[in-house]
């Protein structure tokens, strides 16, 4: 059904009719959480260091992972100690804990592990963000700057900046609310943020008050899932027939993007966040196994011989990392002098 739904979403026609009353009712409520918010009805919670929130609009994956992961980057070279906190979705230990790079990534959520892993800083995960940023301080009082991946809709947390991924192909889709269409809050919303992010090239037709920049995701070479075996070249596998495994939001991004390198694609596409099994992989034997990063590493226990994941890494824009630090540095001087 959730397939069935994204595919009518992102087709850019009119949304099912039969779905708008719900997607009024949709607006009504996030427009009053909203008011609520700005009442101080609903709490926000204000951590002693900056924070910025990457998040999204749209059901369905848009890249935020990839653009966490480039900020720590980023601002590392720009003299700061970020961590990264993250509700964890997935996850099926309860309560505020650290990630560590060794942790099951069906315990602690596959994107939680994969940062802990890539970003080699501390990363937290509750459904509380505010209360994952409290344990993450008071453990790591080194850190002087928060990233939050997801969470532009969890108004617990007080943000100084805002961020907002937009996937360059799909956009918003029909730009209808949920159930009729694909957005999580009014398209409006990207004229309150700071920066809007489109996950390929920015679309001349695309208008937002907040200033846009360009993203590009770039594959780095085929990590293989079995123990003993060595990455291959991105173009390893060119000319072949392989298996394309992805339980992401958007698979068929992950199925074009191996087109795009004359691998010819026998598509597996799962839901967002799949646990994994070796039934799962069965027709592993017939053919190698291509799967993302996020997937690959719930799959590492699965003695895959023939099984690779890709490990990606985001090209920012310059003057996105520019006005990322200009904004924190202005308001971490506010934050101090207030």
């Amino acid at each position: 059904m959730e397939r069935w739904l994204q595919h009518q979403w992102y087709q850019r026609t009119a949304p099912l009719l039969w779905l708008l009353p719900l997607s009024l009712v949709f607006h009504l409520i996030v427009t009053l959480r909203r008011w609520m918010a700005g009442w101080g009805w609903i709490s926000s919670h204000r951590l002693p260091v900056p924070v910025v929130v990457v998040g999204n609009i749209t059901v369905g994956g848009t890249g935020k992972t990839p653009l966490t992961l480039a900020l720590v980057e980023a601002l590392q070279q720009r003299g700061w100690h970020p961590g990264i906190v993250s509700r964890g979705y997935g996850a099926v230990l309860p309560g505020i804990r650290e990630v560590h790079p060794d942790d099951d990534p069906i315990e602690a959520g596959d994107e939680p592990v994969l940062m802990a892993r890539r970003a080699g800083v501390p990363v937290w995960i509750a459904r509380d963000r505010a209360g994952a940023g409290r344990a993450l301080l008071q453990a790591h009082p080194e850190v002087d700057l928060l990233i939050s991946d997801d969470g532009l809709q969890h108004l617990a947390l007080a943000r100084d900046m805002e961020i907002v991924v937009v996937d360059g192909r799909r956009l918003l889709g029909n730009g209808a609310l949920l159930p009729a269409g694909p957005l999580r809050e009014p398209r409006t919303r990207l004229d309150s943020v700071d920066a809007v992010v489109i996950n390929g090239l920015v679309q001349p037709g695309f208008a937002t008050r907040a200033p846009q920049f360009g993203m590009i995701l770039q594959g780095r070479a085929w990590a293989p899932l079995s123990t003993g075996l060595s990455e291959v070249d991105l173009d390893h596998f060119r000319g072949q027939t392989c298996h394309a495994v992805a339980g992401i939001g958007n698979p068929e991004r992950f199925f074009e993007y191996l087109e795009s390198l004359e691998i010819q694609v026998i598509p597996h596409a799962f839901p967002d966040h799949h646990a994994f099994t070796p039934e799962d992989l069965r027709f592993e034997l017939t053919a190698p196994v291509l799967m993302t990063e996020k997937d690959g590493i719930k799959c590492q226990g699965f003695e895959l011989p023939r099984a690779w994941m890709l490990p990606v890494g985001a090209i920012l824009d310059p003057g996105l990392e520019a006005l990322v630090d200009h904004t924190l540095r202005r308001r971490r001087h506010g934050r101090t002098i207030a």
